[in-house]
């Protein structure tokens, strides 16, 4: 997210090129690191039987590095896109226009994977892997080409999305930092490999979120536990439902 974000700013802040531009430019650099990281550190590493907490520490540790670049390169003081956003009244609720183009941005993204993911031969192999590998490549599927393809998309939707969080607020090289819990909790409540329990999953923990924003402060108690939802999330996953949504979008 903050790779993304930094390089829409270069684009956009720096050469002046404009904002569509930047968004595209964003996707694939970030996309390309994402393709470079998986073969250059995760790929390696899953070769040798590396478990899952190896490549857990190899992703902090990138991510240190790539921010700590960001800083060296950037700074690590707060910028700014200096863009002004338009606000609209609706009732009581403010509304900038940044955040009508990221809930637009996210239904197209969102309608354009499943339709990847469900009509086309590409996406019906990023499935079939994401199921059973071993299936899959029996079944004349490259699924190392697979599987670069999708950490590409991955990592250009993740830039795309620190783009947009630094759009609407501002750039520092620890963007998305705040985010880790909430993704993971995102993906133990959406079932790990499920594309649509993902999308229910993030609504339930943004509506908790911001719904328990609202109780903490009836009670009279500070918002900063607001992150202490994602964890009791998580907790009550693992110890009810561990496989998440997936059940319920079998074969999606």
């Amino acid at each position: 997210m903050a790779f993304g974000a930094f390089f829409g700013y270069f684009i956009f802040g720096q050469l002046g090129w404009p904002f569509p531009i930047a968004f595209l430019i964003a996707f694939i650099a970030t996309g390309i690191l994402g393709f470079l990281s998986y073969r250059g550190i995760f790929q390696p590493l899953k070769r040798r039987g590396s478990s899952l907490i190896h490549l857990m520490i190899a992703s902090l540790a990138l991510g240190y590095i790539i921010r700590h670049t960001i800083g060296e390169i950037w700074g690590f003081e707060p910028l700014y896109y200096n863009i002004t956003w338009a606000t609209f009244d609706v009732g009581p609720v403010r509304i900038s226009a940044v955040w009508l183009l990221l809930i637009i941005a996210a239904v197209v993204i969102g309608v354009t994977m499943h339709f990847i993911l469900a009509r086309t031969k590409m996406g019906k192999a990023i499935r079939a892997t994401s199921s059973n590998p071993e299936l899959a490549q029996s079944s004349g599927i490259n699924t190392v080409k697979v599987i670069l393809i999708t950490w590409f998309i991955a990592a250009g939707l993740a830039g795309l999305a620190g783009l947009f969080r630094a759009a609407g607020t501002r750039l520092t090289p620890f963007l998305g930092w705040d985010l880790l819990l909430p993704t993971f909790a995102v993906t133990l409540l959406g079932g790990i490999g499920s594309f649509y329990g993902a999308i229910v999953a993030a609504f339930v923990i943004g509506l908790a979120e911001n719904v328990g924003v609202v109780f903490l402060a009836k009670a009279g108690l500070s918002t900063e536990y607001r992150m202490a939802i994602p964890f009791v999330i998580i907790i009550l996953v693992l110890l009810f439902r561990p496989q998440g949504l997936a059940r319920l979008f079998k074969g999606n």
